[in-house]
């Protein structure tokens, strides 16, 4: 599919085919489009958490107060940050780079998000958010539908999964055929309201 048909069709569905599986080759296209990703100082904060058990998916749903999406969708993933990554081992993030740019980038590294808590908490989030569209756009080329979710009990969701220290749960991603079309969009905002030039 076109780069820009999947940004327009790519749409909230709610309601999905129950009982259809993602194809093995979809599923490493998927997970290989989304680690391409990009991320401040090549951190990859992301930790997707695959929820493939049918009880946890049952749980989940719970959580996430009945939504039928959680449930019925081929996949179901929570998007989860390492607030701490950049902070883990980082000389992984530059290792195929030179050593010159390896010795500049690390305590720059260092010095951006060091004693910085909501830098460090931000970036993570940003670094989601755009994991987030790759694998919602890379699930529409591959010929399937997804919904966002950010509504559920955050701390019902992290016991659930077992969320490690440090990591934070940005959103559920619900992936698989639509059963039902998603509502008509509620109500585009024209160009001019959101878009102004060089300030306010």
């Amino acid at each position: 599919m076109d780069i820009f048909q999947a940004i327009e069709q790519r749409r909230a569905v709610k309601h999905y085919q129950a009982n259809t599986k993602m194809s093995k080759a979809d599923y490493k296209a998927l997970m290989d489009s989304v680690l391409l990703s990009p991320t401040s100082y090549n951190i990859q904060h992301w930790r997707f958490v695959r929820v493939t058990d049918v009880e946890q998916r049952e749980n989940l749903k719970a959580a996430a107060w009945g939504q039928a999406q959680v449930s019925e969708a081929a996949e179901l993933f929570v998007l989860c940050a390492n607030v701490d990554a950049w902070n883990d081992r980082p000389e992984r993030y530059v290792a195929n780079s030179p050593k010159e740019t390896q010795d500049m980038l690390l305590p720059m590294m260092y010095n951006f998000y060091n004693k910085k808590e909501q830098i460090q908490r931000d970036e993570a989030m940003r670094s989601c958010g755009i994991a987030a569209q790759t694998m919602m756009l890379a699930a529409k080329g591959l010929g399937y539908d997804s919904c966002p979710m950010v509504g559920f009990d955050r701390e019902k969701v992290a016991e659930l999964i077992q969320l490690p220290k440090g990591h934070v749960i940005a959103m559920m991603i619900a992936i698989g055929h639509a059963e039902k079309a998603a509502y008509p969009r509620a109500g585009q905002l024209p160009l001019s309201d959101v878009l102004v030039e060089n300030h306010f």
